[in-house]
């Protein structure tokens, strides 16, 4: 019979190490994720979106995020400050629409974002090295949460398998390293 440990675990067994090796690799990838682009990035962006049609700011935030599959999220403290100085330079006009000011090109707007055709952030993202990076935090803390679970609720057999599986699972990983 197994004894239950008071934080969940079992008797004898280092679970704690298991939650801590979550924490070390959440705390990674946080590091990592959400990149940071340069003025120049979110001044494309920006110019890239608003060729295609007017938007307000926060629109042009989450069609960054989204055309960037989630590896860049550009804050509203660059978006605001880029919109201005475009407005400032004469390449963006803005309206007032239920309540929000919305942006569009203006003609010289229009020839700057003509001649940046083709070089929006998001494309350099994709062809960039670890493009997608993004996805390799979740798939690693949904992979350290069923192990965890495994035990926690294991038995001793399950546990077992499951470590063989996270060995083989670690070697695959080393091995796609390996070939490029």
């Amino acid at each position: 019979m197994r004894n239950p440990h008071p934080a969940g675990g079992f008797a004898g067994s280092n679970f704690d190490g298991v939650w801590q090796a979550m924490d070390e690799l959440r705390a990674r990838f946080d590091k990592r994720s959400g990149s940071r682009a340069g003025r120049g990035e979110v001044r494309a962006a920006v110019l890239a979106l608003l060729a295609e049609q007017p938007m307000h700011g926060y629109q042009i935030i989450r069609e960054i995020e989204e055309r960037s599959h989630g590896n860049w999220k550009p804050s509203a403290g660059s978006i605001y400050p880029t919109l201005q100085l475009l407005a400032d330079e004469g390449m963006v006009d803005t309206e007032e629409a239920n309540g929000r000011k919305v942006y569009s090109l203006t003609e010289a707007g229009r020839e700057e974002a003509e001649e940046a055709k083709g070089s929006a952030p998001w494309d350099a993202e994709s062809a960039a090295p670890g493009a997608g990076f993004a996805v390799l935090p979740k798939a690693g803390m949904e992979l350290a949460q069923a192990a965890a679970q495994v035990g926690r609720t294991g038995s001793p057999e399950q546990v077992k398998e499951a470590a063989a599986v996270l060995d083989e699972a670690r070697r695959k990983l080393y091995s796609i390293l390996a070939q490029g």
